[in-house]
């Protein structure tokens, strides 16, 4: 059998490398986003299809911080949420069946974000215990009812984990040992504040745009020009 020629051989190795790389996502079309150039945003209850009832509440106490830090005016999610009971709005759910008019003509805001929670709490694997929290997001534009911005984010325990001391009889009781811990404790509640900021702070290719009372605003739109 032949060897193969040094080109051959070459457009071979190529051919591995290009297979085992993997694309990165495309850029975020922000033209929707630019063009609104939303100010206020109105964050709805998130809606939760985790089997944990806090998660909720949980996400939606965590989400002002990295939408004002954006530098977006937010409207107090305790008064949205009262606004939607007295209502009659009682299911995050129902809530985010409003229609968007009808939301601008309430809060004023500019703009909805509407958040669902996927995942949330602790989950016990025989080696590893963790506390995960996943949740997706969208905003639209409450003035024409527009998607400006969609994206996901994803926080667990396990990410900073370290089995590796101790042999199998370490990391079962290691892990035993966090399933108390993260049941007892709200380490949920924490990790989905690193969700929050990892699913609404600006940056990336596909995170949030910068908000006009941030210093990045100018700066984002005149790069988009």
């Amino acid at each position: 059998m032949p060897f193969p020629t040094l080109s051959k051989l070459f457009a071979l190795l190529l051919a591995g490398a290009l297979a085992g790389c993997v694309a990165p996502p495309p850029a975020y079309d922000y033209s929707a986003f630019r063009q609104s150039n939303p100010t206020s945003i109105v964050v709805l209850p998130p809606v939760n299809t985790s089997p944990d009832v806090k998660a909720t509440y949980s996400m939606l106490a965590q989400v002002t911080h990295p939408l004002a830090e954006a530098g977006y005016y937010v409207l107090p999610v305790a008064l949205v949420d009262e606004t939607f009971k007295q209502n009659g709005l009682i299911n995050p759910e129902d809530m985010h069946q409003a229609p968007p008019a009808k939301l601008h003509e309430i809060f004023g805001a500019d703009a909805a974000l509407y958040i669902e929670v996927s995942q949330y709490g602790s989950s016990y694997k025989v080696l590893v215990s963790e506390v995960a929290v996943a949740a997706n997001a969208k905003l639209v534009d409450l003035r024409s009812g527009q998607l400006l911005w969609e994206g996901s984010a994803f926080a667990s325990t396990a990410e900073n984990q370290n089995n590796s001391g101790g042999g199998l009889i370490g990391m079962l009781i290691t892990a035993a040992v966090n399933q108390i811990v993260n049941t007892l404790s709200e380490r949920g509640h924490q990790v989905a504040g690193i969700t929050s900021q990892r699913l609404l702070s600006p940056g990336g290719n596909r995170g949030i745009l910068p908000g006009p009372r941030s210093p990045l605003h100018q700066q984002n739109h005149l790069a988009a020009q």
